[in-house]
């Protein structure tokens, strides 16, 4: 009842929107987030036209932030045909660790163990970094604040030492290489409007390989040490909508990087690929989620393509980059149904299937419809999530493959998988 009330004050708002105006914007709630930030970001401001539309579209600006587990608006009448707008904050404890670990059947295990600040200073900028241990030891530290010169400005800074051993392909055989990216990142940040922002940057970064053991070919260095630069466009379309633990609307990001490079054996490429992702609430305690990808890159004939066939970013169960490619098509859907919700604490089960198929180094499209470059893994998993802690939502699954030379494995992991 309360809602439609709300609603019905709402449109009454917009259809008198030219004789109300605002007498002062009153932000209650919020500890740790700064009453000056909130209305930094917001764009009801005192003196301006009252308007529900651009109100609600605060809420939903207010919910994507990481501090933030919840938000509602009221509005009171001062005096005239001017009236008082209160933003009530329900905020998240936003000090967060991280873990994810996964397995496969062949006895692989990695894990990432880090800890993140998402409201540094009380102006939700996330600042913190991880160790990863992936048969060698890595790390990073990360910074983003997406509001700091402006409201609409900011910029983000990463570094980072990722060490892994990688399989590289050629051959119909495999090698693997220790392999070594260490590199600085310094991205600008903008946001248009309510739904749209750009991201633009450069990185530079150093790449070494060094042969471990596995087949050799004359024709495939045991050794390489490449400097490269990078640039790198994301561009994302966000009109998702938040109620705690349920997400609903449609988000598409488009990421482009060109990469020049000192090395003829990994030459200047280009890569790019974009997210799509889909959200519906199904009745009161179900959600479907989906996200497909679709990714090329520079052809060339290469055991170091850029896209991977990959446990933890892909496809759950499958392995630890079992496989390269320059081209992708992934599909991940799932269902998640809350089994039980209590105060701040949800158990939340999960349905899916993932799906993926690429093109070999060199190849052409038609290696998107060969059977061995196709991956269908679907499997069941539960999500332990705490309601006023961002991110804590703690992630099993169970991938089983169905598919030509499949595996299966347990897929751990803090936050959902997409």
């Amino acid at each position: 009842m309360r809602c439609i009330l709300l609603l019905f004050i709402g449109l009454s708002w917009h259809s008198f929107s030219q004789s109300n105006t605002v007498a002062d914007l009153k932000i209650q709630g919020n500890e740790k987030l700064k009453t000056a930030f909130v209305k930094k970001i917001s764009s009801i401001k005192a003196g301006a036209v009252l308007d529900s539309s651009v109100i609600e579209q605060d809420i939903i600006r207010l919910k994507r932030l990481p501090s933030v587990s919840h938000a509602y608006y009221q509005v009171f009448h001062s005096e005239d045909n001017t009236y008082n707008v209160f933003y009530h904050i329900e905020e998240n404890f936003t000090l967060i660790p991280s873990l994810n670990i996964y397995t496969t059947n062949n006895d692989e295990f990695a894990f990432r163990l880090g800890l993140y600040e998402f409201n540094t200073l009380g102006r939700s900028i996330i600042f913190g970094g991880f160790y990863q241990k992936d048969n060698y030891s890595s790390y990073a530290l990360n910074l983003r604040a997406p509001y700091l010169f402006t409201n609409t400005l900011g910029l983000a800074v990463n570094l980072q030492s990722l060490t892994t051993l990688e399989p590289v392909f050629f051959d119909d055989t495999t090698a693997d290489y220790k392999y070594n990216n260490k590199s600085a990142e310094l991205l600008g940040l903008y946001e248009f409007n309510f739904s749209n922002r750009v991201e633009l940057g450069v990185n530079y970064f150093v790449e070494d390989y060094q042969y471990q053991f596995g087949a050799t070919n004359p024709n495939v260095p045991q050794e390489l040490n490449v400097h490269k630069w990078l640039a790198k466009l994301i561009y994302e379309y966000n009109n998702l909508d938040y109620y705690y633990q349920y997400v609903s609307g449609f988000k598409s990001q488009f990421n482009f990087q060109y990469v020049t490079s000192t090395s003829d054996m990994l030459p200047d490429f280009f890569i790019g690929w974009n997210d799509f992702f889909l959200f519906k609430r199904l009745g009161q305690r179900g959600n479907w989620a989906n996200r497909v990808r679709l990714g090329l890159s520079s052809n060339a004939e290469t055991p170091f393509a850029p896209f991977s066939v990959d446990n933890n970013v892909n496809i759950r169960g499958v392995g630890n980059t079992i496989d390269r490619g320059t081209g992708v098509i992934v599909l991940n859907t799932e269902f998640r149904y809350t089994l039980i919700e209590k105060h701040w604490f949800v158990l939340q089960s999960n349905a899916f299937v993932d799906a993926g198929t690429w093109r070999n180094p060199g190849g052409d499209f038609g290696d998107f419809s060969k059977s061995d470059n196709i991956k269908v893994y679907p499997g069941i998993g539960f999500r332990l999530i705490h309601k006023k802690i961002y991110n804590a939502i703690f992630r099993i699954d169970y991938g089983y493959g169905v598919t030509k030379g499949a595996t299966q494995g347990l897929v751990f992991g803090i936050g959902q998988y997409f």
